[in-house]
């Protein structure tokens, strides 16, 4: 993202201010600065993908330990790459929730102690908030209320968008997130970690209808998601059927791209059937859509198409704003000006988002 710079201090004008973002919820390092024109000075991620592949998913333990070699350099990284001093920052902002709880405590031990050193406000960012935040960052203005969701490798939540700070979960995942299928399904067919650019890049030369895959709940009046009997299905594709005396057809080149173009299809229908139904529940006229799997391609057609023909607008938070990183904790910003500050005795509140 261009920040347009601004001077220091000129004239009338007052000096500019900065906020520090950290973001560990998962498996990614980060740190941000953002002015408070909402402009991102600099935005550093340190990836762990390579930690976690042979593993084909985020250890919690791996993660924790990683962050905290990691979370000072990547601070000091953001502050160099943003010309900003820690005597310049007027507000730290740190994802709190939800995540897993080593990994949020490393940012959010860090992020407490540069406030109190610094004596400036401390601020706590949900992390799926942030996700729908980056849309509007990305549209440049107001375009709340909307339908936000929010696809990961932990959450697959429909959200009412009242406004950039209030936010009603509408539905959720029952079991597996649909990016958290993704990999799984991905390990299945013996593709690398991460798992939903592999599966994008396999379907690429496969056949979507190649194999009909259950859609779980794609034609109930509820938002809610289920991707596990669409895992285990993908697993029987795979690898037959326990207790028959089958032997399925050989993973080819060809079979694993239409295995993972049925799959990918399936989990697309889903989640743009579910936005539909939140439009036409709510009435509202613009769809968000953020999170690790909203870099998807196919998810980000088919939503395109759906909001061409029922008339509704579609803002996508940019592919660098997707996966995990610090700008998108941008909300901060907002709730320093509604005054929503963090006392330093603030804890983490991990787990995963569900609906009631």
């Amino acid at each position: 993202m261009n920040a347009r710079m601004r001077p220091p201090c000129a004239g009338n004008l007052l000096p500019v201010q900065y906020l520090l973002a950290i973001e560990s919820s998962c498996d990614e390092t980060a740190a941000a600065v953002i002015d408070d024109t909402l402009n991102v000075r600099s935005n550093i991620v340190a990836s762990q993908d390579a930690l976690h592949q042979r593993f084909g998913g985020v250890v919690p333990e791996i993660a924790s330990r990683a962050h905290v070699e990691r979370i000072m350099p990547v601070i000091d990284e953001a502050l160099r790459q943003a010309d900003v001093t820690l005597q310049q920052l007027s507000g730290i902002a740190v994802v709190t929730e939800p995540g897993l709880v080593g990994s949020l405590l490393v940012g959010l031990t860090a992020g407490k102690t540069l406030a109190w050193l610094l004596d400036v406000p401390l601020v706590a960012v949900n992390h799926i908030e942030a996700h729908l935040f980056a849309c509007r960052m990305a549209a440049g203005r107001d375009i709340f209320p909307a339908v936000g969701l929010v696809v990961s490798g932990g959450h697959s939540n429909v959200y009412n968008c009242r406004s950039e700070t209030d936010l009603e979960l509408l539905g959720s995942t029952i079991d597996d997130a649909a990016g958290e299928a993704f990999d799984k399904v991905a390990s299945l067919l013996g593709l690398p970690y991460p798992g939903g650019p592999s599966i994008q890049r396999a379907a690429e030369n496969g056949d979507p209808q190649a194999f009909r895959f259950p859609r779980s709940f794609i034609r109930d009046d509820e938002i809610r998601f289920s991707f596990s009997g669409l895992k285990t299905a993908v697993l029987y594709e795979a690898q037959g059927i326990p207790g028959r005396n089958e032997q399925p057809p050989d993973l080819t080149p060809q079979r694993i791209a239409d295995i993972a173009a049925s799959f990918q299809e399936a989990v697309v229908d889903v989640l743009v059937a579910k936005v539909q139904l939140a439009v036409r529940k709510l009435g509202h006229r613009t769809v968000c859509l953020g999170g690790g799997v909203a870099a998807n391609g196919r998810l980000r057609e088919r939503l395109q198409q759906a909001a061409d023909e029922n008339g509704f607008e579609l803002v996508i938070a940019p592919r660098e704003l997707c996966t995990d990183n610090a700008a998108m904790a941008a909300i901060g910003w907002k709730l320093l000006q509604e005054g929503r500050t963090a006392p330093l005795d603030l804890d983490v509140t991990p787990g995963l988002v569900r609906a009631d």
